[in-house]
Order: C-alpha cells, then structure tokens, then sequence
C-alpha cells in the first residue's frame, strides 16, 4: 500500500510517498513551489496541479494531510488553508482516501513528544527509514512524518478492532 503525506503551504507543500510492505520503506519526498510574485488563483491552481500529479504518478491508497496549525498570522494561516483547501480537492477527486492530523498528533507519533523540534522529527525519520542525511527541507521532511504519523495511526486502529 502506497501512503501520501502532505504538509500544506502555498509557497511551500512538501510531500512524502511512503510504501508499505513489512516495514514501511520511503520512495519520494519533496517540495512543491509557487512563486510569491504570482496570484493567489495562479498558486492554487498550481497547487492543484502539482499535487494530481503526484498522486497520478504514485495512485496512492490513501492520504494524509496535515491540518492547518493557527497561529499568530491570521493571513498566513487563511492562505494555508486555501492550499489545504485545494490538495484536499485534488485529493478527493482522484478517489484517494483522505486522513488530517495536527501537528501535535503528528509529532506525539514520530517522536513521543507533541512539542517536538523539527529536528528531532528529522532524526527520527532518517533512523526509521536508514537515511545518510536528514531528509530536507522542513516541508519534506513535515510531510513524511504526516506518512508516518498516519502509518502508525492505522495500525493502531487495527490493533483495536
């Protein structure tokens, strides 16, 4: 089974494919980018875009988005929603299954602790899947551990049953 983890953004979306086998094994993580001297349509759209494409190349079984952490900035926060609005719709619309998890759920998972550094995510990560080097950059990095996160929820909830 294939898991797509997303860590939303409209400069930035980062991404993490993670396959599913006896141990979870990491086949593509990266980056999606928009350019701040477009309009917010254009990044949108662009968005869009990108992320059917990573989805039509991989065909995920299901889907993990990272939910929008509100913060001090209320604009940031309404345009990551907007981005998140648009990956859940691009998402949804190529029949994947679609998971949210916030970002202490997601850093409770990975490293035990939901007031996790960044790099103690990125630690964790390049131990669990046998990595050279931290896997880079943050948005990457945020969407694997989404993947993760979302790998050990399922088991959880399997184990209950």
């Amino acid at each position: 089974m294939i898991i797509l983890g997303i860590d939303p953004g409209t400069a930035a979306t980062g991404y993490g494919v993670i396959e599913v086998k006896n141990s979870p094994e990491l086949v593509e993580y990266g980056c999606l980018s928009t350019s701040d001297k477009d309009d917010m349509v254009d990044r949108l759209r662009s968005i869009y875009e990108q992320i059917s494409c990573i989805i039509d190349r991989f065909s995920p079984a299901e889907v993990a988005v990272e939910e929008v952490f509100f913060n001090r900035n209320t604009k940031t926060a309404l345009s990551i929603g907007q981005a998140r609005g648009v990956i859940l719709l691009a998402v949804s619309s190529k029949g994947a299954k679609v998971f949210s998890y916030t970002p202490l759920e997601v850093k409770q998972a990975i490293t035990g602790y939901g007031r996790a550094r960044k790099e103690q995510i990125q630690h964790m990560i390049k131990k669990t899947f046998n990595l050279s080097h931290l896997p880079r950059p943050d948005d990457a990095s945020d969407a694997i551990a989404v993947a993760l996160c979302h790998l050990y929820s399922r088991k959880l909830k399997n184990l209950s049953k």
